[in-house]
């Protein structure tokens, strides 16, 4: 299996809403892990828009690339612009991919309307998802 690890600038919303979909829809395919550049806790409304598409990630721990266990990477996938530009050096062998997406979180910011707020956050899930689905095809067995 190709392991993967999604990366992102607080490992809080969008690279666990891309491991949680990796390990729902491709699990006998690839092995996804998540962290970030900084470690800012598990996102409750990312918890929430996953649970509504029928992926619990609430038992997915936020943390960074330091905190990860020994694993060779295949691929490394930066969902952010910020987490691709401080993306950590990975062996030769690793290669990294961009695929960035909105941030839910800022997008939300001063929403006072949880609906519309939650809006933003399934907006970047459902691209995520979209992303997560076409990985057999970007990654090759």
């Amino acid at each position: 299996m190709k392991k993967i690890l999604f990366l992102c600038t607080g490992n809080s919303c969008r690279s666990q809403m891309a491991e949680g979909f990796t390990r729902s829809r491709h699990g006998g395919l690839f092995e996804a892990f998540s962290a970030g550049v900084v470690a800012k806790g598990l996102d409750s409304r990312a918890v929430r828009a996953m649970l509504e598409a029928g992926v619990d990630i609430s038992g997915q721990i936020s943390k960074t690339t330091a905190e990860l266990p020994p694993v060779g990477f295949d691929y490394v996938v930066t969902v952010c612009d910020r987490a691709r530009e401080s993306c950590p050096y990975f062996p030769a062998k690793t290669k990294v991919l961009h695929q960035g997406f909105d941030d839910p979180p800022v997008l939300a910011a001063g929403e006072k309307d949880e609906e519309k707020a939650m809006d933003f956050y399934r907006r970047v899930r459902d691209e995520i998802r979209a992303f997560v689905d076409g990985l057999p095809e970007i990654i090759p067995k």
